[in-house]
């Protein structure tokens, strides 16, 4: 049997650029920011037989509250990301940051880092200020994107209801063990109900961390969704632009196909009890590799690489076009 794991593309390998962990510093000691290089990211995918990761910046973003300061930010970040790639251009991409909440900071920068520094695509936080993906301020900046066909990568934010969450949990519960999880769940539901998927059809969105919950909350949302237009109270407690774009014809099929349009990620999420869930719900060509890392500790992307190349129980084919092929068609400059 020939090695499936050849040629890796990582999606979700993260960056510390300098202006970055500056930044980050500025903000108080509260905020994680591992050791990153460059080369130490090309040196940590020869380690695991990978071939190239495209880049980008974990939380909170750019923005800490001052618009200018945002814009300044996410340019340098975006420009030394750029840097990177020129270095290592077979080994290395980038999805540029952007200064949401300042959508027209957000809309000029995302023209600079896709028109003028070619990068890879965007990433973005599954949510703002307490506002999720989908909140109709944010379309300017989807329109945008959209215009170029962009793959958007979306990570988890620290969500402000998780401080209330929080006081009462364990202190052993931290907000990456399942809040995370809980923000990309409700971001893409937002960006499904807001009908963004309908309304910027040329958007590749790629949910991290396979979606969070959402593939095992899918049969319970389809189900629902498509009785809400014509089961009372619901049909007219919880309207929507995608509810009322179906209207009562709406099926429960409907929606899982376009839970389909989304592309899932397979960092800390790749083990046969999610991907039990994940192969029912994602398109086969639209899950790709990650590993989180070096956020996610080097040893915890050795079990991931295991556990999904020897307990999904999925064929060599199908383990080639997740590490490899589905990544190529939207990266086709690895190739």
């Amino acid at each position: 049997m020939a090695n499936p794991g050849a040629g890796r593309i990582d999606v979700h390998c993260h960056s510390m650029t300098p202006a970055y962990r500056q930044a980050i510093a500025s903000l108080g000691p509260t905020i994680r920011t591992p050791e990153w290089t460059a080369q130490g990211t090309v040196d940590f995918l020869d380690r695991h037989g990978s071939a190239a990761a495209v880049l980008s910046l974990s939380v909170p973003g750019t923005h800490h509250g001052d618009d200018a300061k945002a814009r300044r930010l996410a340019r340098r970040c975006n420009e030394e990301a750029a840097e990177f790639v020129e270095r290592h251009p077979k080994r290395l991409g980038a999805f540029a940051t952007l200064p949401i909440p300042d959508v027209e900071g957000a809309c000029e920068e995302a023209r600079h880092a896709l028109d003028v520094l070619k990068l890879d695509g965007i990433g973005l936080l599954a949510s703002y200020d307490g506002k999720y993906l989908g909140d109709p301020s944010f379309d300017p900046v989807l329109k945008v994107l959209n215009e170029r066909s962009a793959v958007v990568v979306i990570h988890p934010n620290n969500h402000p209801s998780t401080q209330v969450v929080r006081q009462g949990i364990s202190k052993g519960i931290g907000n990456f063990l399942v809040e995370f999880l809980f923000d990309t769940t409700r971001a893409a539901l937002n960006l499904l109900f807001s009908d963004v998927l309908h309304r910027f059809p040329n958007i590749r969105f790629v949910l991290f961390h396979a979606g969070g919950t959402l593939p095992y909350v899918a049969w319970r949302v389809a189900e629902i969704a498509s009785r809400q237009m014509t089961v009372p109270p619901w049909d007219t407690q919880y309207p929507s632009p995608f509810m009322e774009r179906h209207g009562a014809k709406l099926t429960a099929q409907d929606v899982l196909s376009h839970l389909r349009l989304f592309y899932y990620e397979t960092a800390l999420a790749a083990g046969p009890q999610t991907f039990g869930s994940l192969m029912q719900v994602a398109a086969p060509e639209r899950i790709l590799f990650g590993s989180d890392w070096p956020y996610c500790p080097e040893v915890m992307t050795e079990d991931m690489i295991q556990a999904l190349y020897t307990q999904t129980g999925l064929d060599e084919a199908r383990l080639q076009a997740i590490g490899r092929g589905n990544a190529l068609r939207l990266f086709p400059r690895f190739a």
